[in-house]
Order: structure tokens, then sequence, then C-alpha cells
């Protein structure tokens, strides 16, 4: 017994209406035979109500009537099935979607019911007389045809085609046809890059094969885009649609690879071009997208985005909005870096163990850099100092109280000095206007006041990346407010300071009531307290 591959023609001719996925194929596919059959205009007449679609081309029109009904024949000459591979099943699309076809060509005319087609009945080309008008090109009216969103989906349909086609008496734009852009010609094909004048360049990509588009982003601002339109001699869409490359993962790495040669001519170009001020300002953000950082190893310029000034108080924000930096006024010179005047450091976002590396490097005025934005050859990374990878010591200068804050969410050590001196190598600083965290002590010194240095501490964000505001406040009074008890210097003022947080006056047991209290007495934290009566004329009482 033997077997063999054999077909079921009547199983494919059924489950063919089933291989296309999107309805507007239909369109598509007669704006591609239009095409190969050489037409420079393609007009398309729909009319929604009346079911009926009209394509009509100024093509050399249709030689074999048969082999519009030939599935996977495309009946196209040689040179063009080179070129373009077509599968020979785009016509069929018409049998699934019409009810009735009619289609004229020249002399020659078909009119018949798709279902008698499917069910392969004979149809009579008809032979006009001489006397008739003659068809020029190609004219296909559809008939029972459900399109009712076309003329929303047109003009993007239509967005690469290289033929011009009207739609209801409007010229389609076509903004994104090969010739419409400036394109450089590459191996796979025409590549036009978006941003090359001004550098705002962009990393979304559409990409068309045959005038159609096979790849593209999911949004992309008008305009802004990179469009290729690739060889079809090295790539083919998928059957039947062609809305895919064949093997797209490994086909998009070649695409990238050209992408980002195009970026390194016309990078190199206008290094040539412009001043180096003025290339390293527009070009900078292109070169670190495609990969091109090393034009920049030769410039004494510096991309100023790089540099950064410490302008407020560093600390925690999971956020990243980092409000404490500021790009600087000037980009520091290559003869500023190289001699010592400035400073580059290198530093990550503030956490819980570099607030005090954040605090040298702001009483000392260094510039933050990010290293990381230049190729690993600049001369400049010869002379990033990275502070993460020094030892850091911090001193408390004049201690005057140490105790622990309680806190909603963080309970660190509180040390009151004059000074707080920060050391990191051979470099050192004295804080005064501003509290320090290091190793679960918050440093305050003499003139800080505000209970802005819990933020050193945390970030106040949970385990679900959750914002504690509350925390955050609660924490922040509660360390103002020990602060200022700590600081006081008037006994009945600190008491009286207490108690007012209290609000022992809520409490009608305790209305009317006096006290004796005596501090520093008892068990730790110290003090006795005994009820002597009533308040009568004067004496210590609380107000709700």
């Amino acid at each position: 017994m033997q077997i063999q591959v054999r077909i079921n023609e009547e199983g494919a001719l059924r489950n063919q209406r089933y291989a296309f996925t999107d309805r507007f194929t239909l369109v598509t596919e007669l704006l591609q035979n239009a095409r190969r059959a050489g037409a420079t205009r393609i007009d398309i007449t729909h009319d929604t109500a009346a079911k009926r679609l009209c394509v009509r081309d100024d093509g050399h029109g249709i030689g074999d009537f048969q082999k519009l009904l030939t599935f996977n024949e495309s009946g196209w000459d040689e040179a063009t099935a080179d070129l373009e591979r077509p599968f020979g099943i785009g016509f069929s699309k018409c049998l699934y979607a019409a009810s009735r076809c009619i289609v004229a060509s020249g002399r020659q005319r078909v009119d018949f019911e798709t279902e008698a087609a499917l069910a392969r009945a004979p149809i009579e080309v008809v032979t006009l007389a001489d006397t008739e008008v003659l068809t020029t090109g190609t004219v296909i009216e559809l008939q029972g045809v459900d399109l009712p969103e076309l003329a929303n989906r047109i003009e993007s349909l239509c967005q690469g085609f290289p033929v011009t086609v009207v739609f209801n008496d409007k010229t389609m734009e076509r903004r994104y046809a090969e010739a419409n852009l400036a394109g450089m010609q590459t191996a796979i094909g025409s590549i036009h890059l978006t941003g090359t004048g001004d550098g705002t360049h962009s990393s979304h990509l559409l990409v068309f094969l045959l005038g159609l588009c096979v790849m593209k982003p999911i949004y992309f601002q008008e305009g802004q885009v990179n469009v290729v339109h690739l060889d079809s001699r090295q790539f083919t869409a998928r059957l039947p649609d062609r809305e895919k490359l064949i093997d797209e993962d490994v086909q998009r790495k070649r695409i990238d690879a050209e992408l980002k040669a195009c970026w390194r001519r016309t990078l190199e170009e206008a290094k040539t071009q412009l001043d180096a001020t003025h290339f390293v300002e527009t070009y900078y953000s292109a070169m670190r997208s495609w990969g091109h950082l090393d034009l920049l190893n030769d410039l004494d310029v510096l991309p100023r985005g790089l540099c950064d000034s410490i302008v407020g108080y560093p600390i925690q924000d999971d956020s990243g909005t980092r409000d404490h930096l500021q790009t600087t006024a000037a980009t520091p010179t290559r003869a500023d870096i190289e001699g010592g005047a400035v400073i580059l450091v290198a530093l990550d976002s503030v956490n819980d163990e570099n607030a005090a590396r954040w605090m040298l490097a702001r009483a000392r005025a260094y510039v933050v850099f990010d290293w990381i934005g230049l190729h690993a050859n600049h001369w400049a990374q010869r002379h990033v100092r990275m502070l993460e990878d020094e030892p850091v010591e911090v001193e408390a200068v004049s201690e005057q109280h140490r105790t622990e804050l309680e806190g909603r969410w963080i309970w660190p050590t509180v040390v009151l000095c004059e000074t707080v001196r920060i050391r990191v190598g051979n470099d050192s600083a004295d804080v005064h206007d501003a509290g320090v965290h290091h190793d679960g002590c918050l440093y305050i010194p003499a003139e800080e006041a505000s209970g802005e240095p819990v933020r050193q501490a945390s970030s106040f964000t949970d385990e679900h990346d959750q914002f504690l505001e509350s925390e955050r406040d609660a924490d922040r009074d509660a360390l103002a407010d020990l602060i200022q008890r700590l600081r006081s210097v008037d006994p009945l003022q600190t008491l009286e300071s207490l108690l007012q947080g209290l609000k022992l006056g809520k409490y009608p047991l305790l209305r009317g009531k006096q006290f004796h209290l005596t501090v520093g007495v008892g068990a730790a934290p110290g003090h006795s307290l005994e009820m002597v009566g009533d308040v009568g004329q004067g004496g210590l009482h609380a107000e709700p």
C-alpha cells in the first residue's frame, strides 16, 4: 500500500474563506493587483448603503481572465514573479467577500455570482463588439460587500502605497509613500529617519513591503516615526494577508541594524558641518539612543544634561523626581574638569546608605555626573569620582542630646549637635543648616529645626509601592516637635508645650484638678505625680 499527498479541492475552496484575518485585505489585494498591472492611478468608489465597491485602474489590463479564478497561480510575468513573489490568491478574496463580481478589461468582460463560481460552474467571458466602448485598464465591481468602516480605514491602508489612490473622488495623502519621503538607500531598501535635521529622533517604526504596512507600533505621533520600504527580493510577508513578515523577529534585527547604520552616517556628516557645542546639543539624545556615543570622545564639550547641581535638600524619593537636582547653568569646561576646579561625582539615588555622601557633595558644590551617558573611553570618565565606593564617616560636633524618635514609620536615633562633620576619603565638610541621615541616626545641627530630615531616612513607600503620605507627615511633625522640646530652655514653656500636645482638657475626669509633678525622680524616664486638690485661684492648668 502506498500513500501520497492529495488535495481535496472542494475542501480547499470551502476553507479558503477563513484564510484572511482582516476584511480590508480585499481592498489591499485589489490595490496590489492594480499596481502590478502598471497602474499610475487607482480610483475606488464605495457605496456603503448599497454595499457596492468599484476599483478602476489605468494599468495594462487582464490578458487571461482564467487567471482570476485560478488559485495559487499568480499569472504575472516572470519579472514580476521574481521581484515580488505573488501568491496567486489575492483575487480569491473577492469570491468570499462579495455576492457578485463584474470584471471588465479591454474588450473582455465577466459577470458572475460568487456562489456559482465557488461551485465551479463555468463562467462565460464576453468579448465586446468593436463598436462598444473599450475598457482602459481594469474595472472590478463587487456587489454585496460589507465594509462599513472603509472610509475611515482607507487613508491608513494607502499611507505607504506607491500609486495614486482616489477614494470617492478624494485623493489619498499617502504621506509615507517612498516617493514622498527623503529616504536613504540601504542594503535592505529605502529608510527615512525622523529627526535627522533637529535631533528629535524616534524609536517608532513603520515598515512597508510593496507599499503595504507589515510592521507598525501600537501608537506613534504623526510624522515622528522612522519609515522603511523593504526590498521585496529579500523579504516576504506571510500568506495570505501580508500583514507581517516571515521570521519577523529575525528581520526586525536586520532592520534595526540598518537604522543604526543610517544614524551613524547622518551623525558623522552633521559632525563635520556643525561646531562642537551645536552638534552635541542637537544630536546627543540620538547618539545615546542609537549607540553612537563614541562620536563624542574627541570633543571637548560635554552634553549639558549629564551635569547636575545639587540645589535642594537630598531626600529619598521613589518617584524619581529628584527635585534637589538641577541641570548646571553652564556645562563645565574640559579645562576646569581636568584642572580640578570642577569635581564630577557619581551618586546613586538617595538611599539609606548614601545620604551623607549626598550631603558632602552638596556642601562642596560637586557636580553630579551621569557617567553612564558617555562612552567608556570618553576623556571625562577618568575624572569621575565614584563616591559610592568610598567609605564615609559622620561625626556630631559638640553633641547636645541623643534620643530615639518614636515615629509611625521610622524609629531613628536623633542626635542634636552644633555641627555635622562628614568625611569621604580626604575630603570633609561641616554641615550647619540641614539634617544628615547616616547609619540609623539623624544628625541635627544647630540651624536645623524642621522635621524634613526624616525624608532622608525613608521614602515612606510600602512593599506595594504605595506612598504613605500620612506617615510621612506624622513623622515629620514628630521630629520637628522633638527638636523643639530638646532645645527648650524654659521649663514652664517646655512643659506647657507637652501638655498642649496631650489636650488634657478633653478628659472630664481631669478637669478642675491640681497636680504636683516632679521631673527627674523615680524610674526612667523619671517623674513623680500626685493630685493635691481642685484648682483654685491661679495654678498650673491646661486648656482644651
